[in-house]
């Protein structure tokens, strides 16, 4: 048999933000498909319309595309497969559905959702399925004038899929090996439901995957347990020769381990669980926010990097690597079978490495905007100096001006904790001597004051902590910062007295 092109799908609905591991398995899915020089497709799954949300599409492209993630082909991308949203694709799916009603291998149902409920009630843990189906209100139960009156009325249905029992499914699982399951334990899935005249998520993917031809179906292990029924479906249409290979991958975990990682888990620990700022409503139509990776400051590189790692690891001790790095060195195979750990605090660990790789060019373009906002009116030269002197001290480029504010703005009060540990009763008058020899120098190099402010304190016979934690308050407002001589040399000569003086002033 021809080999064939790989292809492989992301198909997200397009109920609200998108989960962080959605995007992992949209990664996944892109390394795959561009390891094997295959096609990755863009399909969105909106058959079940009451969970469809306004913008939430949008935000899915927009997020893929912050994070350097393409797509082939696809809703947005075009392609030769269209419609890719299953919504525009309903006329497809009815025949799909009649074939399987006429091979006797689905059968309609016409229990309401109050009958449903009572037997529920009434039977613990019930299940449609071969053991009960003959007992409720189907095709398979009814006689023919009932079930054609009814069709008449107009009556509700939904279109079941008949499991047979005592058949061994074997799902062909690229990291799980074969996994086997006894039909007994399935089953009669609702396929298609006349009230909307639209298929299930089942037969949908079914259908969409083999007509556009996807070899390769990775996604979530929340999907496990679907796959027995889309390998009988795949049987029952006759299309085993084009069954794709699937891959479910690990869940993502709470950072503790402890469960499946939700939004809860990154309200309380302050991290975000989506890519993008959400901004929606509830159920009820109460605002809904939810923060995004992008709006906290990450760079898209640190984010594609830190969640390829979680559920996949290419051996060795790099842990840096750029999206194109990672296509030769994936391999689906070697994913874990257990659930990873989300360690946000290793996220930061990646922004902050990506942050040192940028130059001080970089970083001080992106924080030109809020140095404004503040009122700096200083070169963006002098801004990118001092992103130079600070960027290996932050995690993100949004921390910087809490840190380095002091570059650019006089301190109008001085910290008490460190006034307290830090300003003598000398420190006064060692200033006015300090601010003395620095009125003489010609040269404010950061080379030529430190020579000459270390001969001073020698001469003196000062403590040099002494007088530089007492300068650093002077300059500062409190203790933090990087050399004393890159703050004086970069504030220039009357800067530093100016500030130096009014400290004394001010502290006595």
């Amino acid at each position: 048999m021809e080999e064939r092109r790989v292809r492989v799908r992301f198909a997200p609905s397009p109920t609200g933000p998108l989960h962080i591991g959605g995007v992992r398995t949209a990664l996944y899915n892109y390394l795959f498909a561009r390891q094997h020089g295959g096609d990755l497709v863009f399909r969105i799954e909106d058959t079940d319309s009451t969970r469809f949300v306004p913008g939430a599409e949008n935000y899915i492209i927009e997020a893929f595309k912050w994070l350097g993630i393409q797509f082939d082909e696809g809703v947005s991308f075009g392609g030769e497969y269209g419609p890719y949203r299953q919504s525009e694709r309903r006329n497809i799916y009815r025949k799909y559905v009649q074939e399987l009603l006429e091979e006797g291998r689905a059968y309609i149902a016409f229990d309401t959702p109050e009958e449903l409920k009572r037997v529920r009630d009434h039977i613990k843990n019930f299940q449609y399925d071969s053991r009960t189906r003959l007992h409720m209100r189907n095709t398979l139960t009814l006689k023919a004038t009932e079930v054609e009156r009814l069709l008449r009325q107009g009556a509700q249905y939904v279109v079941r899929f008949r499991v047979d029992s005592g058949q061994d499914i074997v799902v062909d699982d690229m990291i799980r090996g074969e996994v086997h399951v006894k039909s007994d334990i399935l089953d009669d899935k609702v396929l298609y439901k006349s009230a909307d005249g639209l298929p299930t998520y089942h037969l949908a993917n079914i259908v969409d995957d083999h007509l556009m031809k996807i070899t390769h179906v990775i996604r979530g292990e929340e999907w496990l347990p679907s796959a027995p029924l889309h390998v009988l479906l795949y049987q029952a249409f006759g299309w085993e020769d084009t069954m794709p290979r699937f891959a479910h991958l690990p869940l993502l975990l709470k950072p503790d381990g402890q469960g499946k990682l939700s939004k809860r888990d990154g309200d309380e620990l302050g991290f975000p669980v989506f890519p993008l700022d959400w901004h929606g409503v509830d159920k009820e139509g109460n605002p809904v926010f939810c923060s995004g990776y992008r709006e906290q400051g990450y760079f898209p590189e640190a984010v594609v990097n830190f969640l390829a790692l979680l559920g996949w690891n290419p051996g060795g001790e790099q842990e840096l690597f750029k999206l194109e790095e990672m296509v030769p060195l994936f391999d689906i195979t070697k994913c874990s079978k257990a659930g990873a750990k989300f360690d946000y605090k290793k996220g930061m660990w990646f922004n902050h490495e990506y942050l040192l790789k940028k130059s001080p060019e970089e970083i001080a373009q992106l924080w030109e905007p809020e140095c404004r906002e503040h009122g700096v009116k200083d070169s963006l030269e002098r801004i990118t100096q001092v992103a130079a002197m600070m960027k290996d001290r932050v995690n993100f480029v949004k921390e910087l001006w809490p840190l380095c504010s002091f570059f650019f703005e006089a301190p109008t009060a001085y910290d008490e904790k460190t006034v307290k540990k830090r300003w003598k009763e000398d420190s006064a008058q060692t200033l006015t001597e300090l601010c003395a020899v620095l009125e003489k120098l010609d040269d404010f190099s950061l080379e030529n004051q430190e020579k000459v402010v270390h001969a001073w304190i020698e001469e003196k016979g000062y403590k040099l902590g002494n007088v530089m934690n007492a300068w650093r308050l002077a300059l500062v407002g409190e203790g933090k910062g990087p050399g004393m001589f890159d703050i004086s040399a970069f504030l220039g000569k009357e800067e530093t007295i100016k500030r130096t003086r009014k400290a004394i002033e001010i502290l006595g």
